[in-house]
């Protein structure tokens, strides 16, 4: 991998670090340090990587090698900074999440001393920019130093995949489930990192030579990795963007397509109660605010005209079944809605406008903006399932 493959990273890292750190409150609020932190690590761990940077340490300090131990402690410190994340990101009791984070700073800092302590003690005059890990493979100490880094990482690659992937089953929201999986297949790279480093060792240990794997495979994978983890951690700031840049328009718009399934499944109760009365529309130029308060009025006028179809015996026997079929409350209230509203535009459309008679005895499925945009992805759920 040539030079540019180590500074892209770092500056995929930095572009978002420097915008989170400009979000109001960033310093006291601590996820948002410990991401702020993880980034900033990993920055500078691409960046004293480069080959360029390393000759810069070396020529700065006088001695011949001292780049290796400091990316290995930047790198080490990458592994911290990345599970004290996780442990912040999945919160709980306050003194618990304090303990782990002091326990996991603790452990991977006393890792980095003992690394500058085992280069200390070894013996490495000869200045290596590229194959440092397999030309020192033997070496008393600057083996044990290496082979402590690349496990370090190694584990830290597994313990964050694990703990990933195990909540992108547990939380809601595309946008966030997205992120996880891309943080997980940045750090499975970085685990892949490691793997490679560690058999190009033991190959030579064997008396072989593929260092090539190690020299030119491994930092490629570090580096497709970290651009995974940047666009993970950068996600949620640009799912948040469009909303920061145009404000109130922006989140009409998103309720105003929102809304869209649970429109099109009423359109026939709109049209027929409208007859042959010209409906006021609004054009596609309008303020999409307008355009989202329409829709809405709308839903709501076709939910009052099937409410006498509303039955709650419907609701009831959908509820039941999304529970049995593991969703929580409140997701299966919702479908149940939607089941109840699907059933009553049926029921609408097969009697005529005559089959509207008396009160309904189910109460209406939504209520405000938000209950509305939670049936209408209800309802576009159903329609995925029945094709």
């Amino acid at each position: 991998m040539n030079n540019v493959g180590y500074y892209v990273p770092a500056a995929a890292m930095a572009v978002p670090l420097v915008l989170k750190c400009r979000t109001p409150g960033a310093w006291r609020d601590p996820l948002l340090r410990s991401v702020c932190a993880l980034l900033l690590v990993t920055a500078l761990a691409f960046t004293f990587a480069a080959p360029p940077t390393v000759v810069a340490v070396n020529r700065l300090t006088g001695v011949p090698n001292a780049g290796a131990p400091l990316v290995y402690s930047l790198l080490t410190a990458v592994c911290a900074a990345s599970l004290v994340l996780m442990i912040s990101w999945r919160g709980g009791p306050p003194d618990v999440t304090r303990s782990l984070t002091v326990r996991c700073t603790a452990g991977f800092g006393a890792v980095i001393a003992v690394m500058w302590v085992l280069f200390a003690w070894g013996d490495a005059p000869v200045e290596r920019l590229r194959d440092f890990d397999t030309y020192y493979a033997s070496t008393p100490f600057v083996r044990e130093m290496v082979l402590l880094y690349l496990f370090s990482l190694l584990a830290a690659g597994v313990a964050m995949n694990v703990l990933c992937l195990r909540w992108i089953h547990r939380v809601c929201g595309r946008q966030l489930r997205g992120s996880l999986l891309l943080i997980a297949l940045g750090f499975g790279f970085c685990a892949l990192y490691a793997v490679a480093k560690l058999t190009a060792i033991t190959v030579r240990w064997a008396g072989g030579n593929i260092d090539g794997l190690s020299t030119w495979g491994a930092p490629a994978m570090a580096a497709f990795g970290g651009l995974l983890s940047a666009a993970g951690f950068s996600l949620p700031l640009l799912w948040t963007l469009p909303a920061r840049l145009f404000g109130d328009a922006w989140s009409a718009w998103r309720s105003y397509h929102a809304l869209a399934p649970l429109w099109r499944e009423l359109r026939p109760v709109s049209a027929a109660d409208a007859g042959g009365r010209a409906a006021v529309r609004v054009g596609w130029w309008s303020p999409p605010s307008l355009r989202a308060v329409q829709r809405q009025a709308e839903i709501h006028d076709a939910l009052l005209l099937l409410c006498p179809l509303f039955d709650p015996l419907v609701r009831e026997r959908a509820r039941a079944a999304a529970v049995a079929a593991g969703a929580g409350a409140e997701r299966a209230r919702v479908e149940a809605d939607a089941v109840m509203v699907v059933a009553a535009v049926r029921a609408h459309g097969a009697a005529g406008e005559t089959a509207v008679d008396g009160p309904g005895t189910a109460g209406p499925p939504a209520e405000g903006p938000e209950d509305l945009v939670r049936l209408s992805r209800a309802m576009r759920a159903m329609r995925a399932v029945r094709g």
